[in-house]
């Protein structure tokens, strides 16, 4: 795997931290075993949970018998809704979701109650005894089905008042109805996607601890502890401030940590709160993927418009994402792909209509991507189809139609700020040898039978952040404090979870003041010590935070400057290597400890707060139109396979990925992000069917679903940065964590389908659906 833009970093002694590829500030505890994770957190006395789930898609139920439960020894606490203190609800964005099940279970998997124990074998054990009477409803798993007239309802009355559509967006753009039907070529097509599920490598687990006075404390595997501090308040009825939630150290996450640990986390306090004991819950591998969110399933509608050389002139779809019983996250998940759907490019007339709808699975809810790739695979699909009958290239109908400094986007929302997406595209097509290989493998197709080869190409674009759908929380705080010795502690309420923040906001805070990253430490992440910095979510937390770090770094500098000018009887200084020096005269200068013990005795404060704000405000939610978010990301992405026409066996061969997410701050973690996007995006395209059967996985586990092993990322992964500076951003840069995901399942089956000489409309594209679509076109 080559990391081509590392040739181009600075690796003088004398540059600062940011540009270049430092060592994770996290990686000698994660590689030697010290990191403590959810499962090796363990209180003194401390019962271990299980929880009683339901067997059935949907019923009302009618008993629950517990009175076998405390008869088991070493059974502490049975809990059931009648129990719950507070409100019996999950908050998320909806209080849709409760905490437990009272009167009606929606889902396979969803908690009626719980027990604790003193060893979590007994409590396994102990849940088996809970006897739960159902009387079963009727169920609807399609969530074009759940639409119709006389379908089972799944969604609260008071939700939705009545049918099972949660929510639908609108946007349009000037008149895509006229424009679609003058059109001298248009293609339309329907598009699916299945489950898919997050695999991280560490499950969920939460630890509640009850403490004096009425307090909690929640420890876990999470995304973000304030979402986990609101929702275990609301379940127990405690105040905010008699919550305290701690990250311990997070074994991947992608988005599935930041829905799910509400709903862990409070199960876990009800327990805790019940019983007055320490209480973990910690799901295996089965009941992870059985009971939790997953990437929502889609059907997508696709017409493009254009004319005779490949211009586009309209777009219209209907995008369909099946929620599950609940709302979760649906809402926001909907927006993203309502923004995402027409894609990085100018298109004039643009008419999309998007609706989430709940079925009877298992709720659905944050993955990296974010209802984005849902969309991505229909609309980059689109675009090689449309080529094929304008009698052009793919890339040549992208030249025409990508988003350039100055052009519009689906939202009318114009874009002159950090636009690399052309860049993007040229390099790509070079570091592939774009033309030259698609024709040889065309050559190749006419002369062998058996193995086909094909290479694709991909476009997108990613808005970053929250955007209009919740500029409430495009915010960040952060806390820094210099301390007598020179050395920074900062304290932000993002988290780490694998993606290398803590190293990158590291360095963002070492570079003004020319420390190497040794001398400056992340406090670990804890609801009564760290601001809260808006969730970690949306490849938000080097934009957003970054800045906020900024913010309050401009703020101490300040500080430290006026004692040090005092201290060195100048005029002016600057900040070298732990040393703040006189500009006039650079032998004269002082340690910044010398000078941190100067302000301690002069009683200068020591500590600074920082904040950044973004957001838009021209968001108009009845058309769509407008300022969606305040910058967006883009990539163009190839990918080369293999496929064995007898068995539909298909590998990744070449994969190149060409990012703009402006600055990068460590190239090296960067790298990593792509890397790792590309595996789930090769899975997403190819191999990752978790088949459901009326609401239920019949296999849940890693041996039938099958995630991509470093056997199937190809050795030759090239990946490269243009670095369009966004000039609001940390040094210019903004977000990256979910673009490569969006960008390389795409890639990966547009050279499936240029090796078949045919289209899948629908992932994965696994052997026999490849075989389908082959045996169709020969």
């Amino acid at each position: 795997m080559v990391n081509l833009n590392e040739k181009d970093r600075s690796t003088k002694e004398d540059s600062g931290p940011v540009g270049r590829s430092e060592t994770r500030v996290d990686a000698v505890d994660k590689v030697t075993g010290k990191a403590v994770y959810a499962d090796d957190f363990r209180p003194q006395g401390l019962l271990y949970a299980s929880v009683v789930r339901s067997p059935i898609s949907s019923g009302k139920i009618e008993t629950i018998d517990t009175s076998q439960v405390m008869e088991i020894e070493g059974v502490e606490s049975v809990v059931t809704a009648e129990d719950v203190p507070g409100s019996n609800v999950v908050p998320i964005i909806e209080n849709d979701m409760p905490a437990l099940a009272s009167e009606k279970v929606r889902y396979i998997g969803e908690p009626v109650a719980l027990v604790a124990a003193r060893e979590r074998e007994i409590a396994e054990r102990a849940v088996e005894t809970v006897e739960v009477e159902y009387e079963e409803n009727d169920a609807v798993f399609d969530p074009l089905e759940a639409l119709e007239e006389g379908s089972p309802q799944v969604a609260q009355d008071e939700v939705n008042e009545g049918g099972n559509l949660f929510d639908e967006l609108i946007l349009e753009k000037g008149d895509a109805d006229r424009a679609l039907e003058e059109a001298p070529v248009v293609e339309e097509n329907e598009y699916r996607t299945g489950h898919q599920e997050h695999g991280y490598i560490e499950p969920q687990g939460m630890t509640a601890i009850p403490g004096a006075r009425g307090k909690m404390e929640i420890h876990g595997t999470l995304q973000c502890p304030f979402y986990v501090q609101n929702a275990v308040s609301a379940a127990l009825g405690y105040s905010i401030n008699k919550v305290r939630v701690v990250q311990l150290e997070t074994g991947g996450a992608f988005g599935g940590k930041e829905d799910v640990p509400s709903q862990v986390g409070v199960l876990a306090a009800l327990l805790a709160h019940n019983s007055g004991k320490p209480v973990k819950l910690t799901y295996d591998r089965r009941e992870d993927i059985e009971a939790t969110s997953k990437r929502h399933p889609s059907v997508v509608r696709y017409r493009t418009g254009a004319d005779e050389e490949g211009n586009l002139l309209g777009v219209e779809a209907e995008v369909f994402i099946d929620s599950g019983a609940y709302q979760t996250l649906s809402e926001a998940v909907l927006f993203r792909s309502l923004v995402h759907t027409a894609g990085p490019y100018s298109i004039p007339n643009v008419k999309v209509v998007a609706r989430s709808v709940a079925t009877n699975k298992v709720p659905n809810g944050a993955f990296r991507g974010f209802g984005s790739p849902q969309v991505i695979f229909p609309h980059e699909s689109q675009m090689d189809l449309l080529a094929e009958r304008v009698d052009k290239r793919p890339d040549e109908v992208r030249e025409k139609n990508v988003l350039r400094s100055g052009d519009r986007t689906s939202t009318n929302q114009k874009v002159d700020k950090s636009v690399g997406l052309g860049r993007t595209l040229t390099k790509a097509k070079e570091l592939s040898g774009w033309t030259d290989t698609r024709s040889g493998y065309e050559d190749w197709n006419e002369t062998h039978e058996r193995v086909k080869k094909g290479i694709g190409l991909s476009t997108v674009m990613y808005g970053v952040g929250m955007g209009a759908a919740a500029p409430f929380l495009e915010k960040a705080g952060v806390y820094l404090k210099l301390e007598v010795d020179g050395t920074l502690t900062i304290a932000v309420g993002n988290t780490e979870m694998g993606q290398g923040a803590e190293t990158v906001l590291t360095q963002i805070a070492a570079e003004p003041f020319g420390l190497g990253l040794d001398r400056v430490d992340l406090t670990e992440i804890d609801t009564s010590r760290v601001p809260d910095s808006g969730p970690t979510v949306a490849s938000r937390t080097t934009t957003m935070t970054g800045n906020a770090i900024i913010d309050a770094t401009e703020t101490l500098k300040k500080r430290i400057s006026s004692v040090a000018r005092e201290l060195l009887e100048c005029s002016e200084v600057y900040f070298e290597k732990g040393y703040v020096v006189d500009r006039s005269d650079s032998s004269n200068r002082a340690e910044l400890n010398e000078v941190a013990g100067e302000m301690w005795t002069e009683n200068v404060d020591l500590a600074a707060e920082g904040w950044a704000k973004k957001g838009v405000d021209n968001w108009e939610p009845e058309t769509g139109q407008g300022d969606a978010y305040f910058v967006y990301s883009y990539a163009t992405h190839v990918s080369e396979v293999k496929i064995d026409s007898l068995t539909g066996r298909t590998r990744v061969t070449k994969h190149v990925a060409v990012h703009d997410s402006g600055k990068i701050i460590n190239p090296s973690t960067a790298a990593g992000q792509v890397e790792g996007g590309v595996a789930q995006g090769i899975g997403y395209a190819l191999t990752e069917d978790l088949e459901e059967e009326e609401g239920k996985f019949p296999d849940p586990d890693l041996t039938n679903y099958l995630m991509p092993t470093s056997q199937d990322v190809p050795d030759d992964l090239v990946v490269d940065f243009v670095e369009a500076d966004y000039p609001e951003g940390p040094y210019g840069a903004k977000g990256l964590g979910e673009v490569p995901l969006m960008a390389s399942h795409a890639a990966v089956i547009n050279a499936v389908s240029h090796a078949i000489g045919n289209r899948i409309f629908r992932y994965p594209a696994v052997p026999e659906r490849i075989l389908e679509a082959y045996s169709e076109n020969s």
